[in-house]
């Protein structure tokens, strides 16, 4: 190496050192910043994996909480903003997609919570019938917000309704962390245990 190559590998190591860490993890190609904001409140990425579907990649997907939980429990316990976000790796209509919602929170929801919260679950499947398809590349957040409720947004733009019970949106949750998740490998990775 000649000296300018050395003092602009330095340089570069120097500028880099400088920068704040706001490095992102790559899941099949899709960035998700370690720290997030919302409703005024720094979340930091819990953790982060694909969902797939027989051998085909749906999407990637994100969980943000203010502090780093590693067991379901305290997951769903925890106080403040949270935030999933999901990015289509493919495109899936809006009904297969509202069907694998509907499937995984009834495998992993009570008969008796599902009924509590019915008027939200319904709410939830407009949602998904006010767009034809979801396409590869689209970025669907839920975000739970305190004395809020629950919002959905496309691509930053609100969809459907506030449902504001803190039980719907972990209810939600635990179609990815519940005892019988919609993919077996993405709760760990939700957890922060990949």
């Amino acid at each position: 190496m000649n000296r300018r190559t050395i003092l602009r590998t330095l340089a570069a190591a120097a500028l880099m050192a400088a920068l704040p860490a706001f490095a992102a993890v790559d899941v099949a190609g899709v960035k998700f910043d370690d720290t997030i904001t919302l409703a005024g409140q720094q979340l930091k990425l819990n953790g982060a994996g694909v969902r797939t579907k027989v051998i085909f990649k749906v999407y990637a997907a994100g969980l943000y909480l203010s502090d780093k939980k590693t067991t379901v429990p305290d997951v769903l316990a925890v106080p403040g903003p949270r935030r999933v976000a999901i990015t289509m790796l493919r495109e899936v209509s809006s009904d297969d997609f509202g069907k694998a919602f509907m499937d995984g929170l009834n495998a992993n929801t009570a008969k008796e919570e599902r009924t509590k919260i019915l008027p939200q679950i319904m709410k939830f499947g407009e949602v998904f019938a006010q767009t034809p398809a979801l396409k590869k590349g689209d970025q669907l957040s839920l975000d739970w917000t305190p004395n809020e409720g629950t919002q959905c947004y496309l691509n930053g733009k609100k969809l459907g309704e506030l449902m504001p019970d803190q039980a719907f949106y972990n209810a939600v949750l635990r179609i990815w962390l519940g005892d019988k998740p919609v993919d077996s490998s993405l709760k760990p990775a939700l957890l922060g245990e990949k």
